[in-house]
């Protein structure tokens, strides 16, 4: 049995109605407009709040940045994301297509556990980047994307895939993309109210109890701003629970459950509790197997291994079409296995 099995095992947003629409074509083939009459009981309502109701398929974020450009007039004058409605405004929105990125699609091997029309769940490998940024232009799980969906709808008002979660570059396992804005709204919302669930594994250094819980709050640490912490007065809550799978010397095998999704937070958590992950050069791991000697089991896998011990096992979801509930689970790749095979021969030596 693989320490996954041992481990502790949304609909669509519905469209409201509308009674005074008017959808004409795009204007000068660059955007759809859409036109409407706010009534008595939109009274109070903000402006994003109302348009994310009226519009479906546009995240409440898209909307927003739309009605920042100028691109939603109320009663003829461009307004704030923010306005409240009195009731009888005349609202018009303009919805423009999909522009491009200027990001080239790569023919990049991608680990595809499933696709269809509306997702791609992938087994993202270690040391590939989710998306381009400050000194990552190509080579990351977006660029690869692009070139496997070569007829990717525009997603968000770009060319792009939907990137709905990230992991951290050195961390493998299963991530999802959207494959359509109304596929990303669905999956953002799922994981919003924590009904995605996340399963992780992790080594790490010493031995935790058998099982427990992290609820602390998380923000970013005040003298070093790559990492983050459980130490500060104010910041949004982190919640993980694990279960230890076995014990090794001077390391263990935890199975990983996160409630919530911050930056880094499982590495924190087990940081923070005095087991850093193994090979974590961020949170400690690497400063703790700098002292052991090169032939220690520990010191072996380290550098088998070569980043932090960490993988997303398993993704459970609602497909945003089907509404089925879904598990996905990524096998554990060779670097992880082998580690866990190093440190697993040590016990029976």
């Amino acid at each position: 049995m693989s320490p996954l099995d041992r481990a502790p095992d949304e609909d669509d947003d519905e469209s409201i109605p509308l009674s005074v629409t008017q959808s004409v074509p795009p204007s000068l083939g660059t955007a759809e407009e859409f036109r409407f009459r706010a009534d008595s009981d939109d009274r109070g309502k903000r402006l994003d709040l109302f348009l994310a109701s009226h519009i479906p398929g546009r995240s409440r974020s898209r909307l927003k940045s739309l009605i920042e450009a100028g691109d939603v007039l109320v009663n003829g004058a461009p307004a704030r994301p923010a306005l409240t409605l009195k009731g009888g405004e005349d609202i018009r929105a303009a919805i423009t297509e999909a522009q491009p990125t200027g990001l080239e699609p790569e023919d990049l091997p991608l680990d595809i556990l499933f696709e269809d029309d509306a997702i791609l769940v992938i087994n993202k490998a270690a040391g590939m980047v989710v998306h381009p940024g400050a000194g990552v232009p190509s080579g990351t799980v977006v660029n690869a994307v692009m070139a496997h969906c070569p007829d990717l709808p525009g997603i968000g008002g770009e060319l792009r895939p939907g990137i709905v979660h990230r992991l951290d570059k050195d961390t493998s396992g299963c991530l999802v993309i959207a494959k359509t804005e109304h596929a990303l709204n669905a999956l953002q919302a799922q994981f919003q109210a924590h009904t995605a669930d996340k399963r992780y594994l992790a080594i790490v250094h010493g031995v935790p109890d058998e099982s427990g819980r992290f609820e602390t709050l998380h923000g970013r640490h005040p003298t070093d701003r790559l990492r983050f912490t459980s130490r500060v007065t104010r910041g949004r809550t982190a919640i993980t629970e694990w279960t230890r799978q076995d014990v090794f010397p001077s390391s263990s095998l935890v199975s990983v459950h996160i409630l919530t999704g911050r930056t880094h937070q499982i590495r924190m958590h087990f940081s923070e509790a005095g087991h850093p992950l193994l090979c974590d050069a961020l949170y400690g791991g690497t400063k703790r197997e700098k002292k052991l000697a090169p032939g220690n089991p520990l010191a072996r896998a380290a550098r088998m291994l070569g980043r932090q011990a960490l993988h997303a096992a398993a993704l459970t979801l609602t497909h945003p079409v089907t509404g089925q509930r879904m598990r996905f689970v990524a096998p554990l790749p060779t670097d992880f296995a082998a580690a866990l095979d190093i440190l697993q021969s040590s016990k029976r030596g």
